[in-house]
């Protein structure tokens, strides 16, 4: 009997995190879902989840903090056996604004979360996956990485372009080990993280600048997510597949 896949999303809760849980239970893997903060909205998509016949452990945490993302690691081999996939994906923006406005608190908290926290997930990762024989690992990015986001979060997509170039290098880094290292880089996407940033309406508004002519849908970014983590793209490693409705 072929072993399930074992598969770790950060800021698996919501938006396009919990879209990716979703895909993935219905593609034959077992979940880890990482949160910082939403426990009932974890428990609703690990049970949604569940209900699609996947075993789903949720363990809170921060991943700017090494401790928390060695506790989430450890419980994923202890709950549900070795590691064989990490979705990169929690992520904070801060305020909407010009950099020059910019609290020093909000570019740290970024920094902390967007690349500190994806470099020791994808440390953790290497290690299990690189004595388990392989695995594959998916960097969540953004178009704002080569767009810039002038006006409203430069220091956001200069986190997403340092996630595109450890993307990129780490690919060639852990080839020798079996390991597969790719990116998914999407646009505008109809979650709550507008809100939270203070411009729930930004999402429509954008539209009419996409030649699509909308925002992208949680679903949508989970598919791709998923087609990385697929023996379908077992020769694609050290891709960043954008996904941004032709922005």
């Amino acid at each position: 009997m072929t072993r399930r896949p074992v598969t770790v999303v950060t800021g698996g809760s919501r938006g396009i995190g919990a879209a990716t849980c979703l895909r993935l239970a219905g593609e034959g893997h077992d979940l880890v879902l990482g949160y910082a903060r939403d426990e009932a909205a974890a428990e609703t998509t690990a049970e949604r989840v569940r209900a699609a016949g996947a075993r789903c452990v949720t363990v809170r945490g921060d991943v700017s903090e090494e401790c928390a993302v060695e506790r989430l690691f450890d419980i994923a081999g202890a709950e549900l056996g070795a590691v064989t996939g990490l979705v990169n994906n929690a992520g904070v923006t801060g305020p909407l604004g010009r950099l020059v406005d910019a609290r020093t608190e909000d570019l740290r908290r970024v920094v902390e979360v967007n690349l500190i926290g994806y470099l020791l997930c994808c440390r953790r990762a290497a290690r299990d996956m690189a004595a388990g024989g392989g695995g594959a690992i998916v960097n969540v990015s953004s178009a704002a990485a080569t767009l810039g986001s002038p006006g409203d979060y430069v220091h956001y997509a200069a986190t997403k372009a340092a996630v595109d170039a450890l993307t990129i290098g780490l690919s060639k880094e852990l080839g020798p080990d079996l390991i597969r290292v790719n990116g998914v880089s999407p646009g505008i996407v109809e979650t709550d993280m507008h809100a939270a940033m203070g411009d729930p309406d930004r999402p429509a508004r954008a539209a009419a600048g996409i030649p699509l002519g909308r925002a992208g849908r949680p679903e949508e970014i989970a598919g791709a997510i998923a087609w990385l983590l697929s023996e379908d793209a077992s020769y694609t490693t050290g891709a960043v597949l954008r996904v941004a409705g032709g922005r």
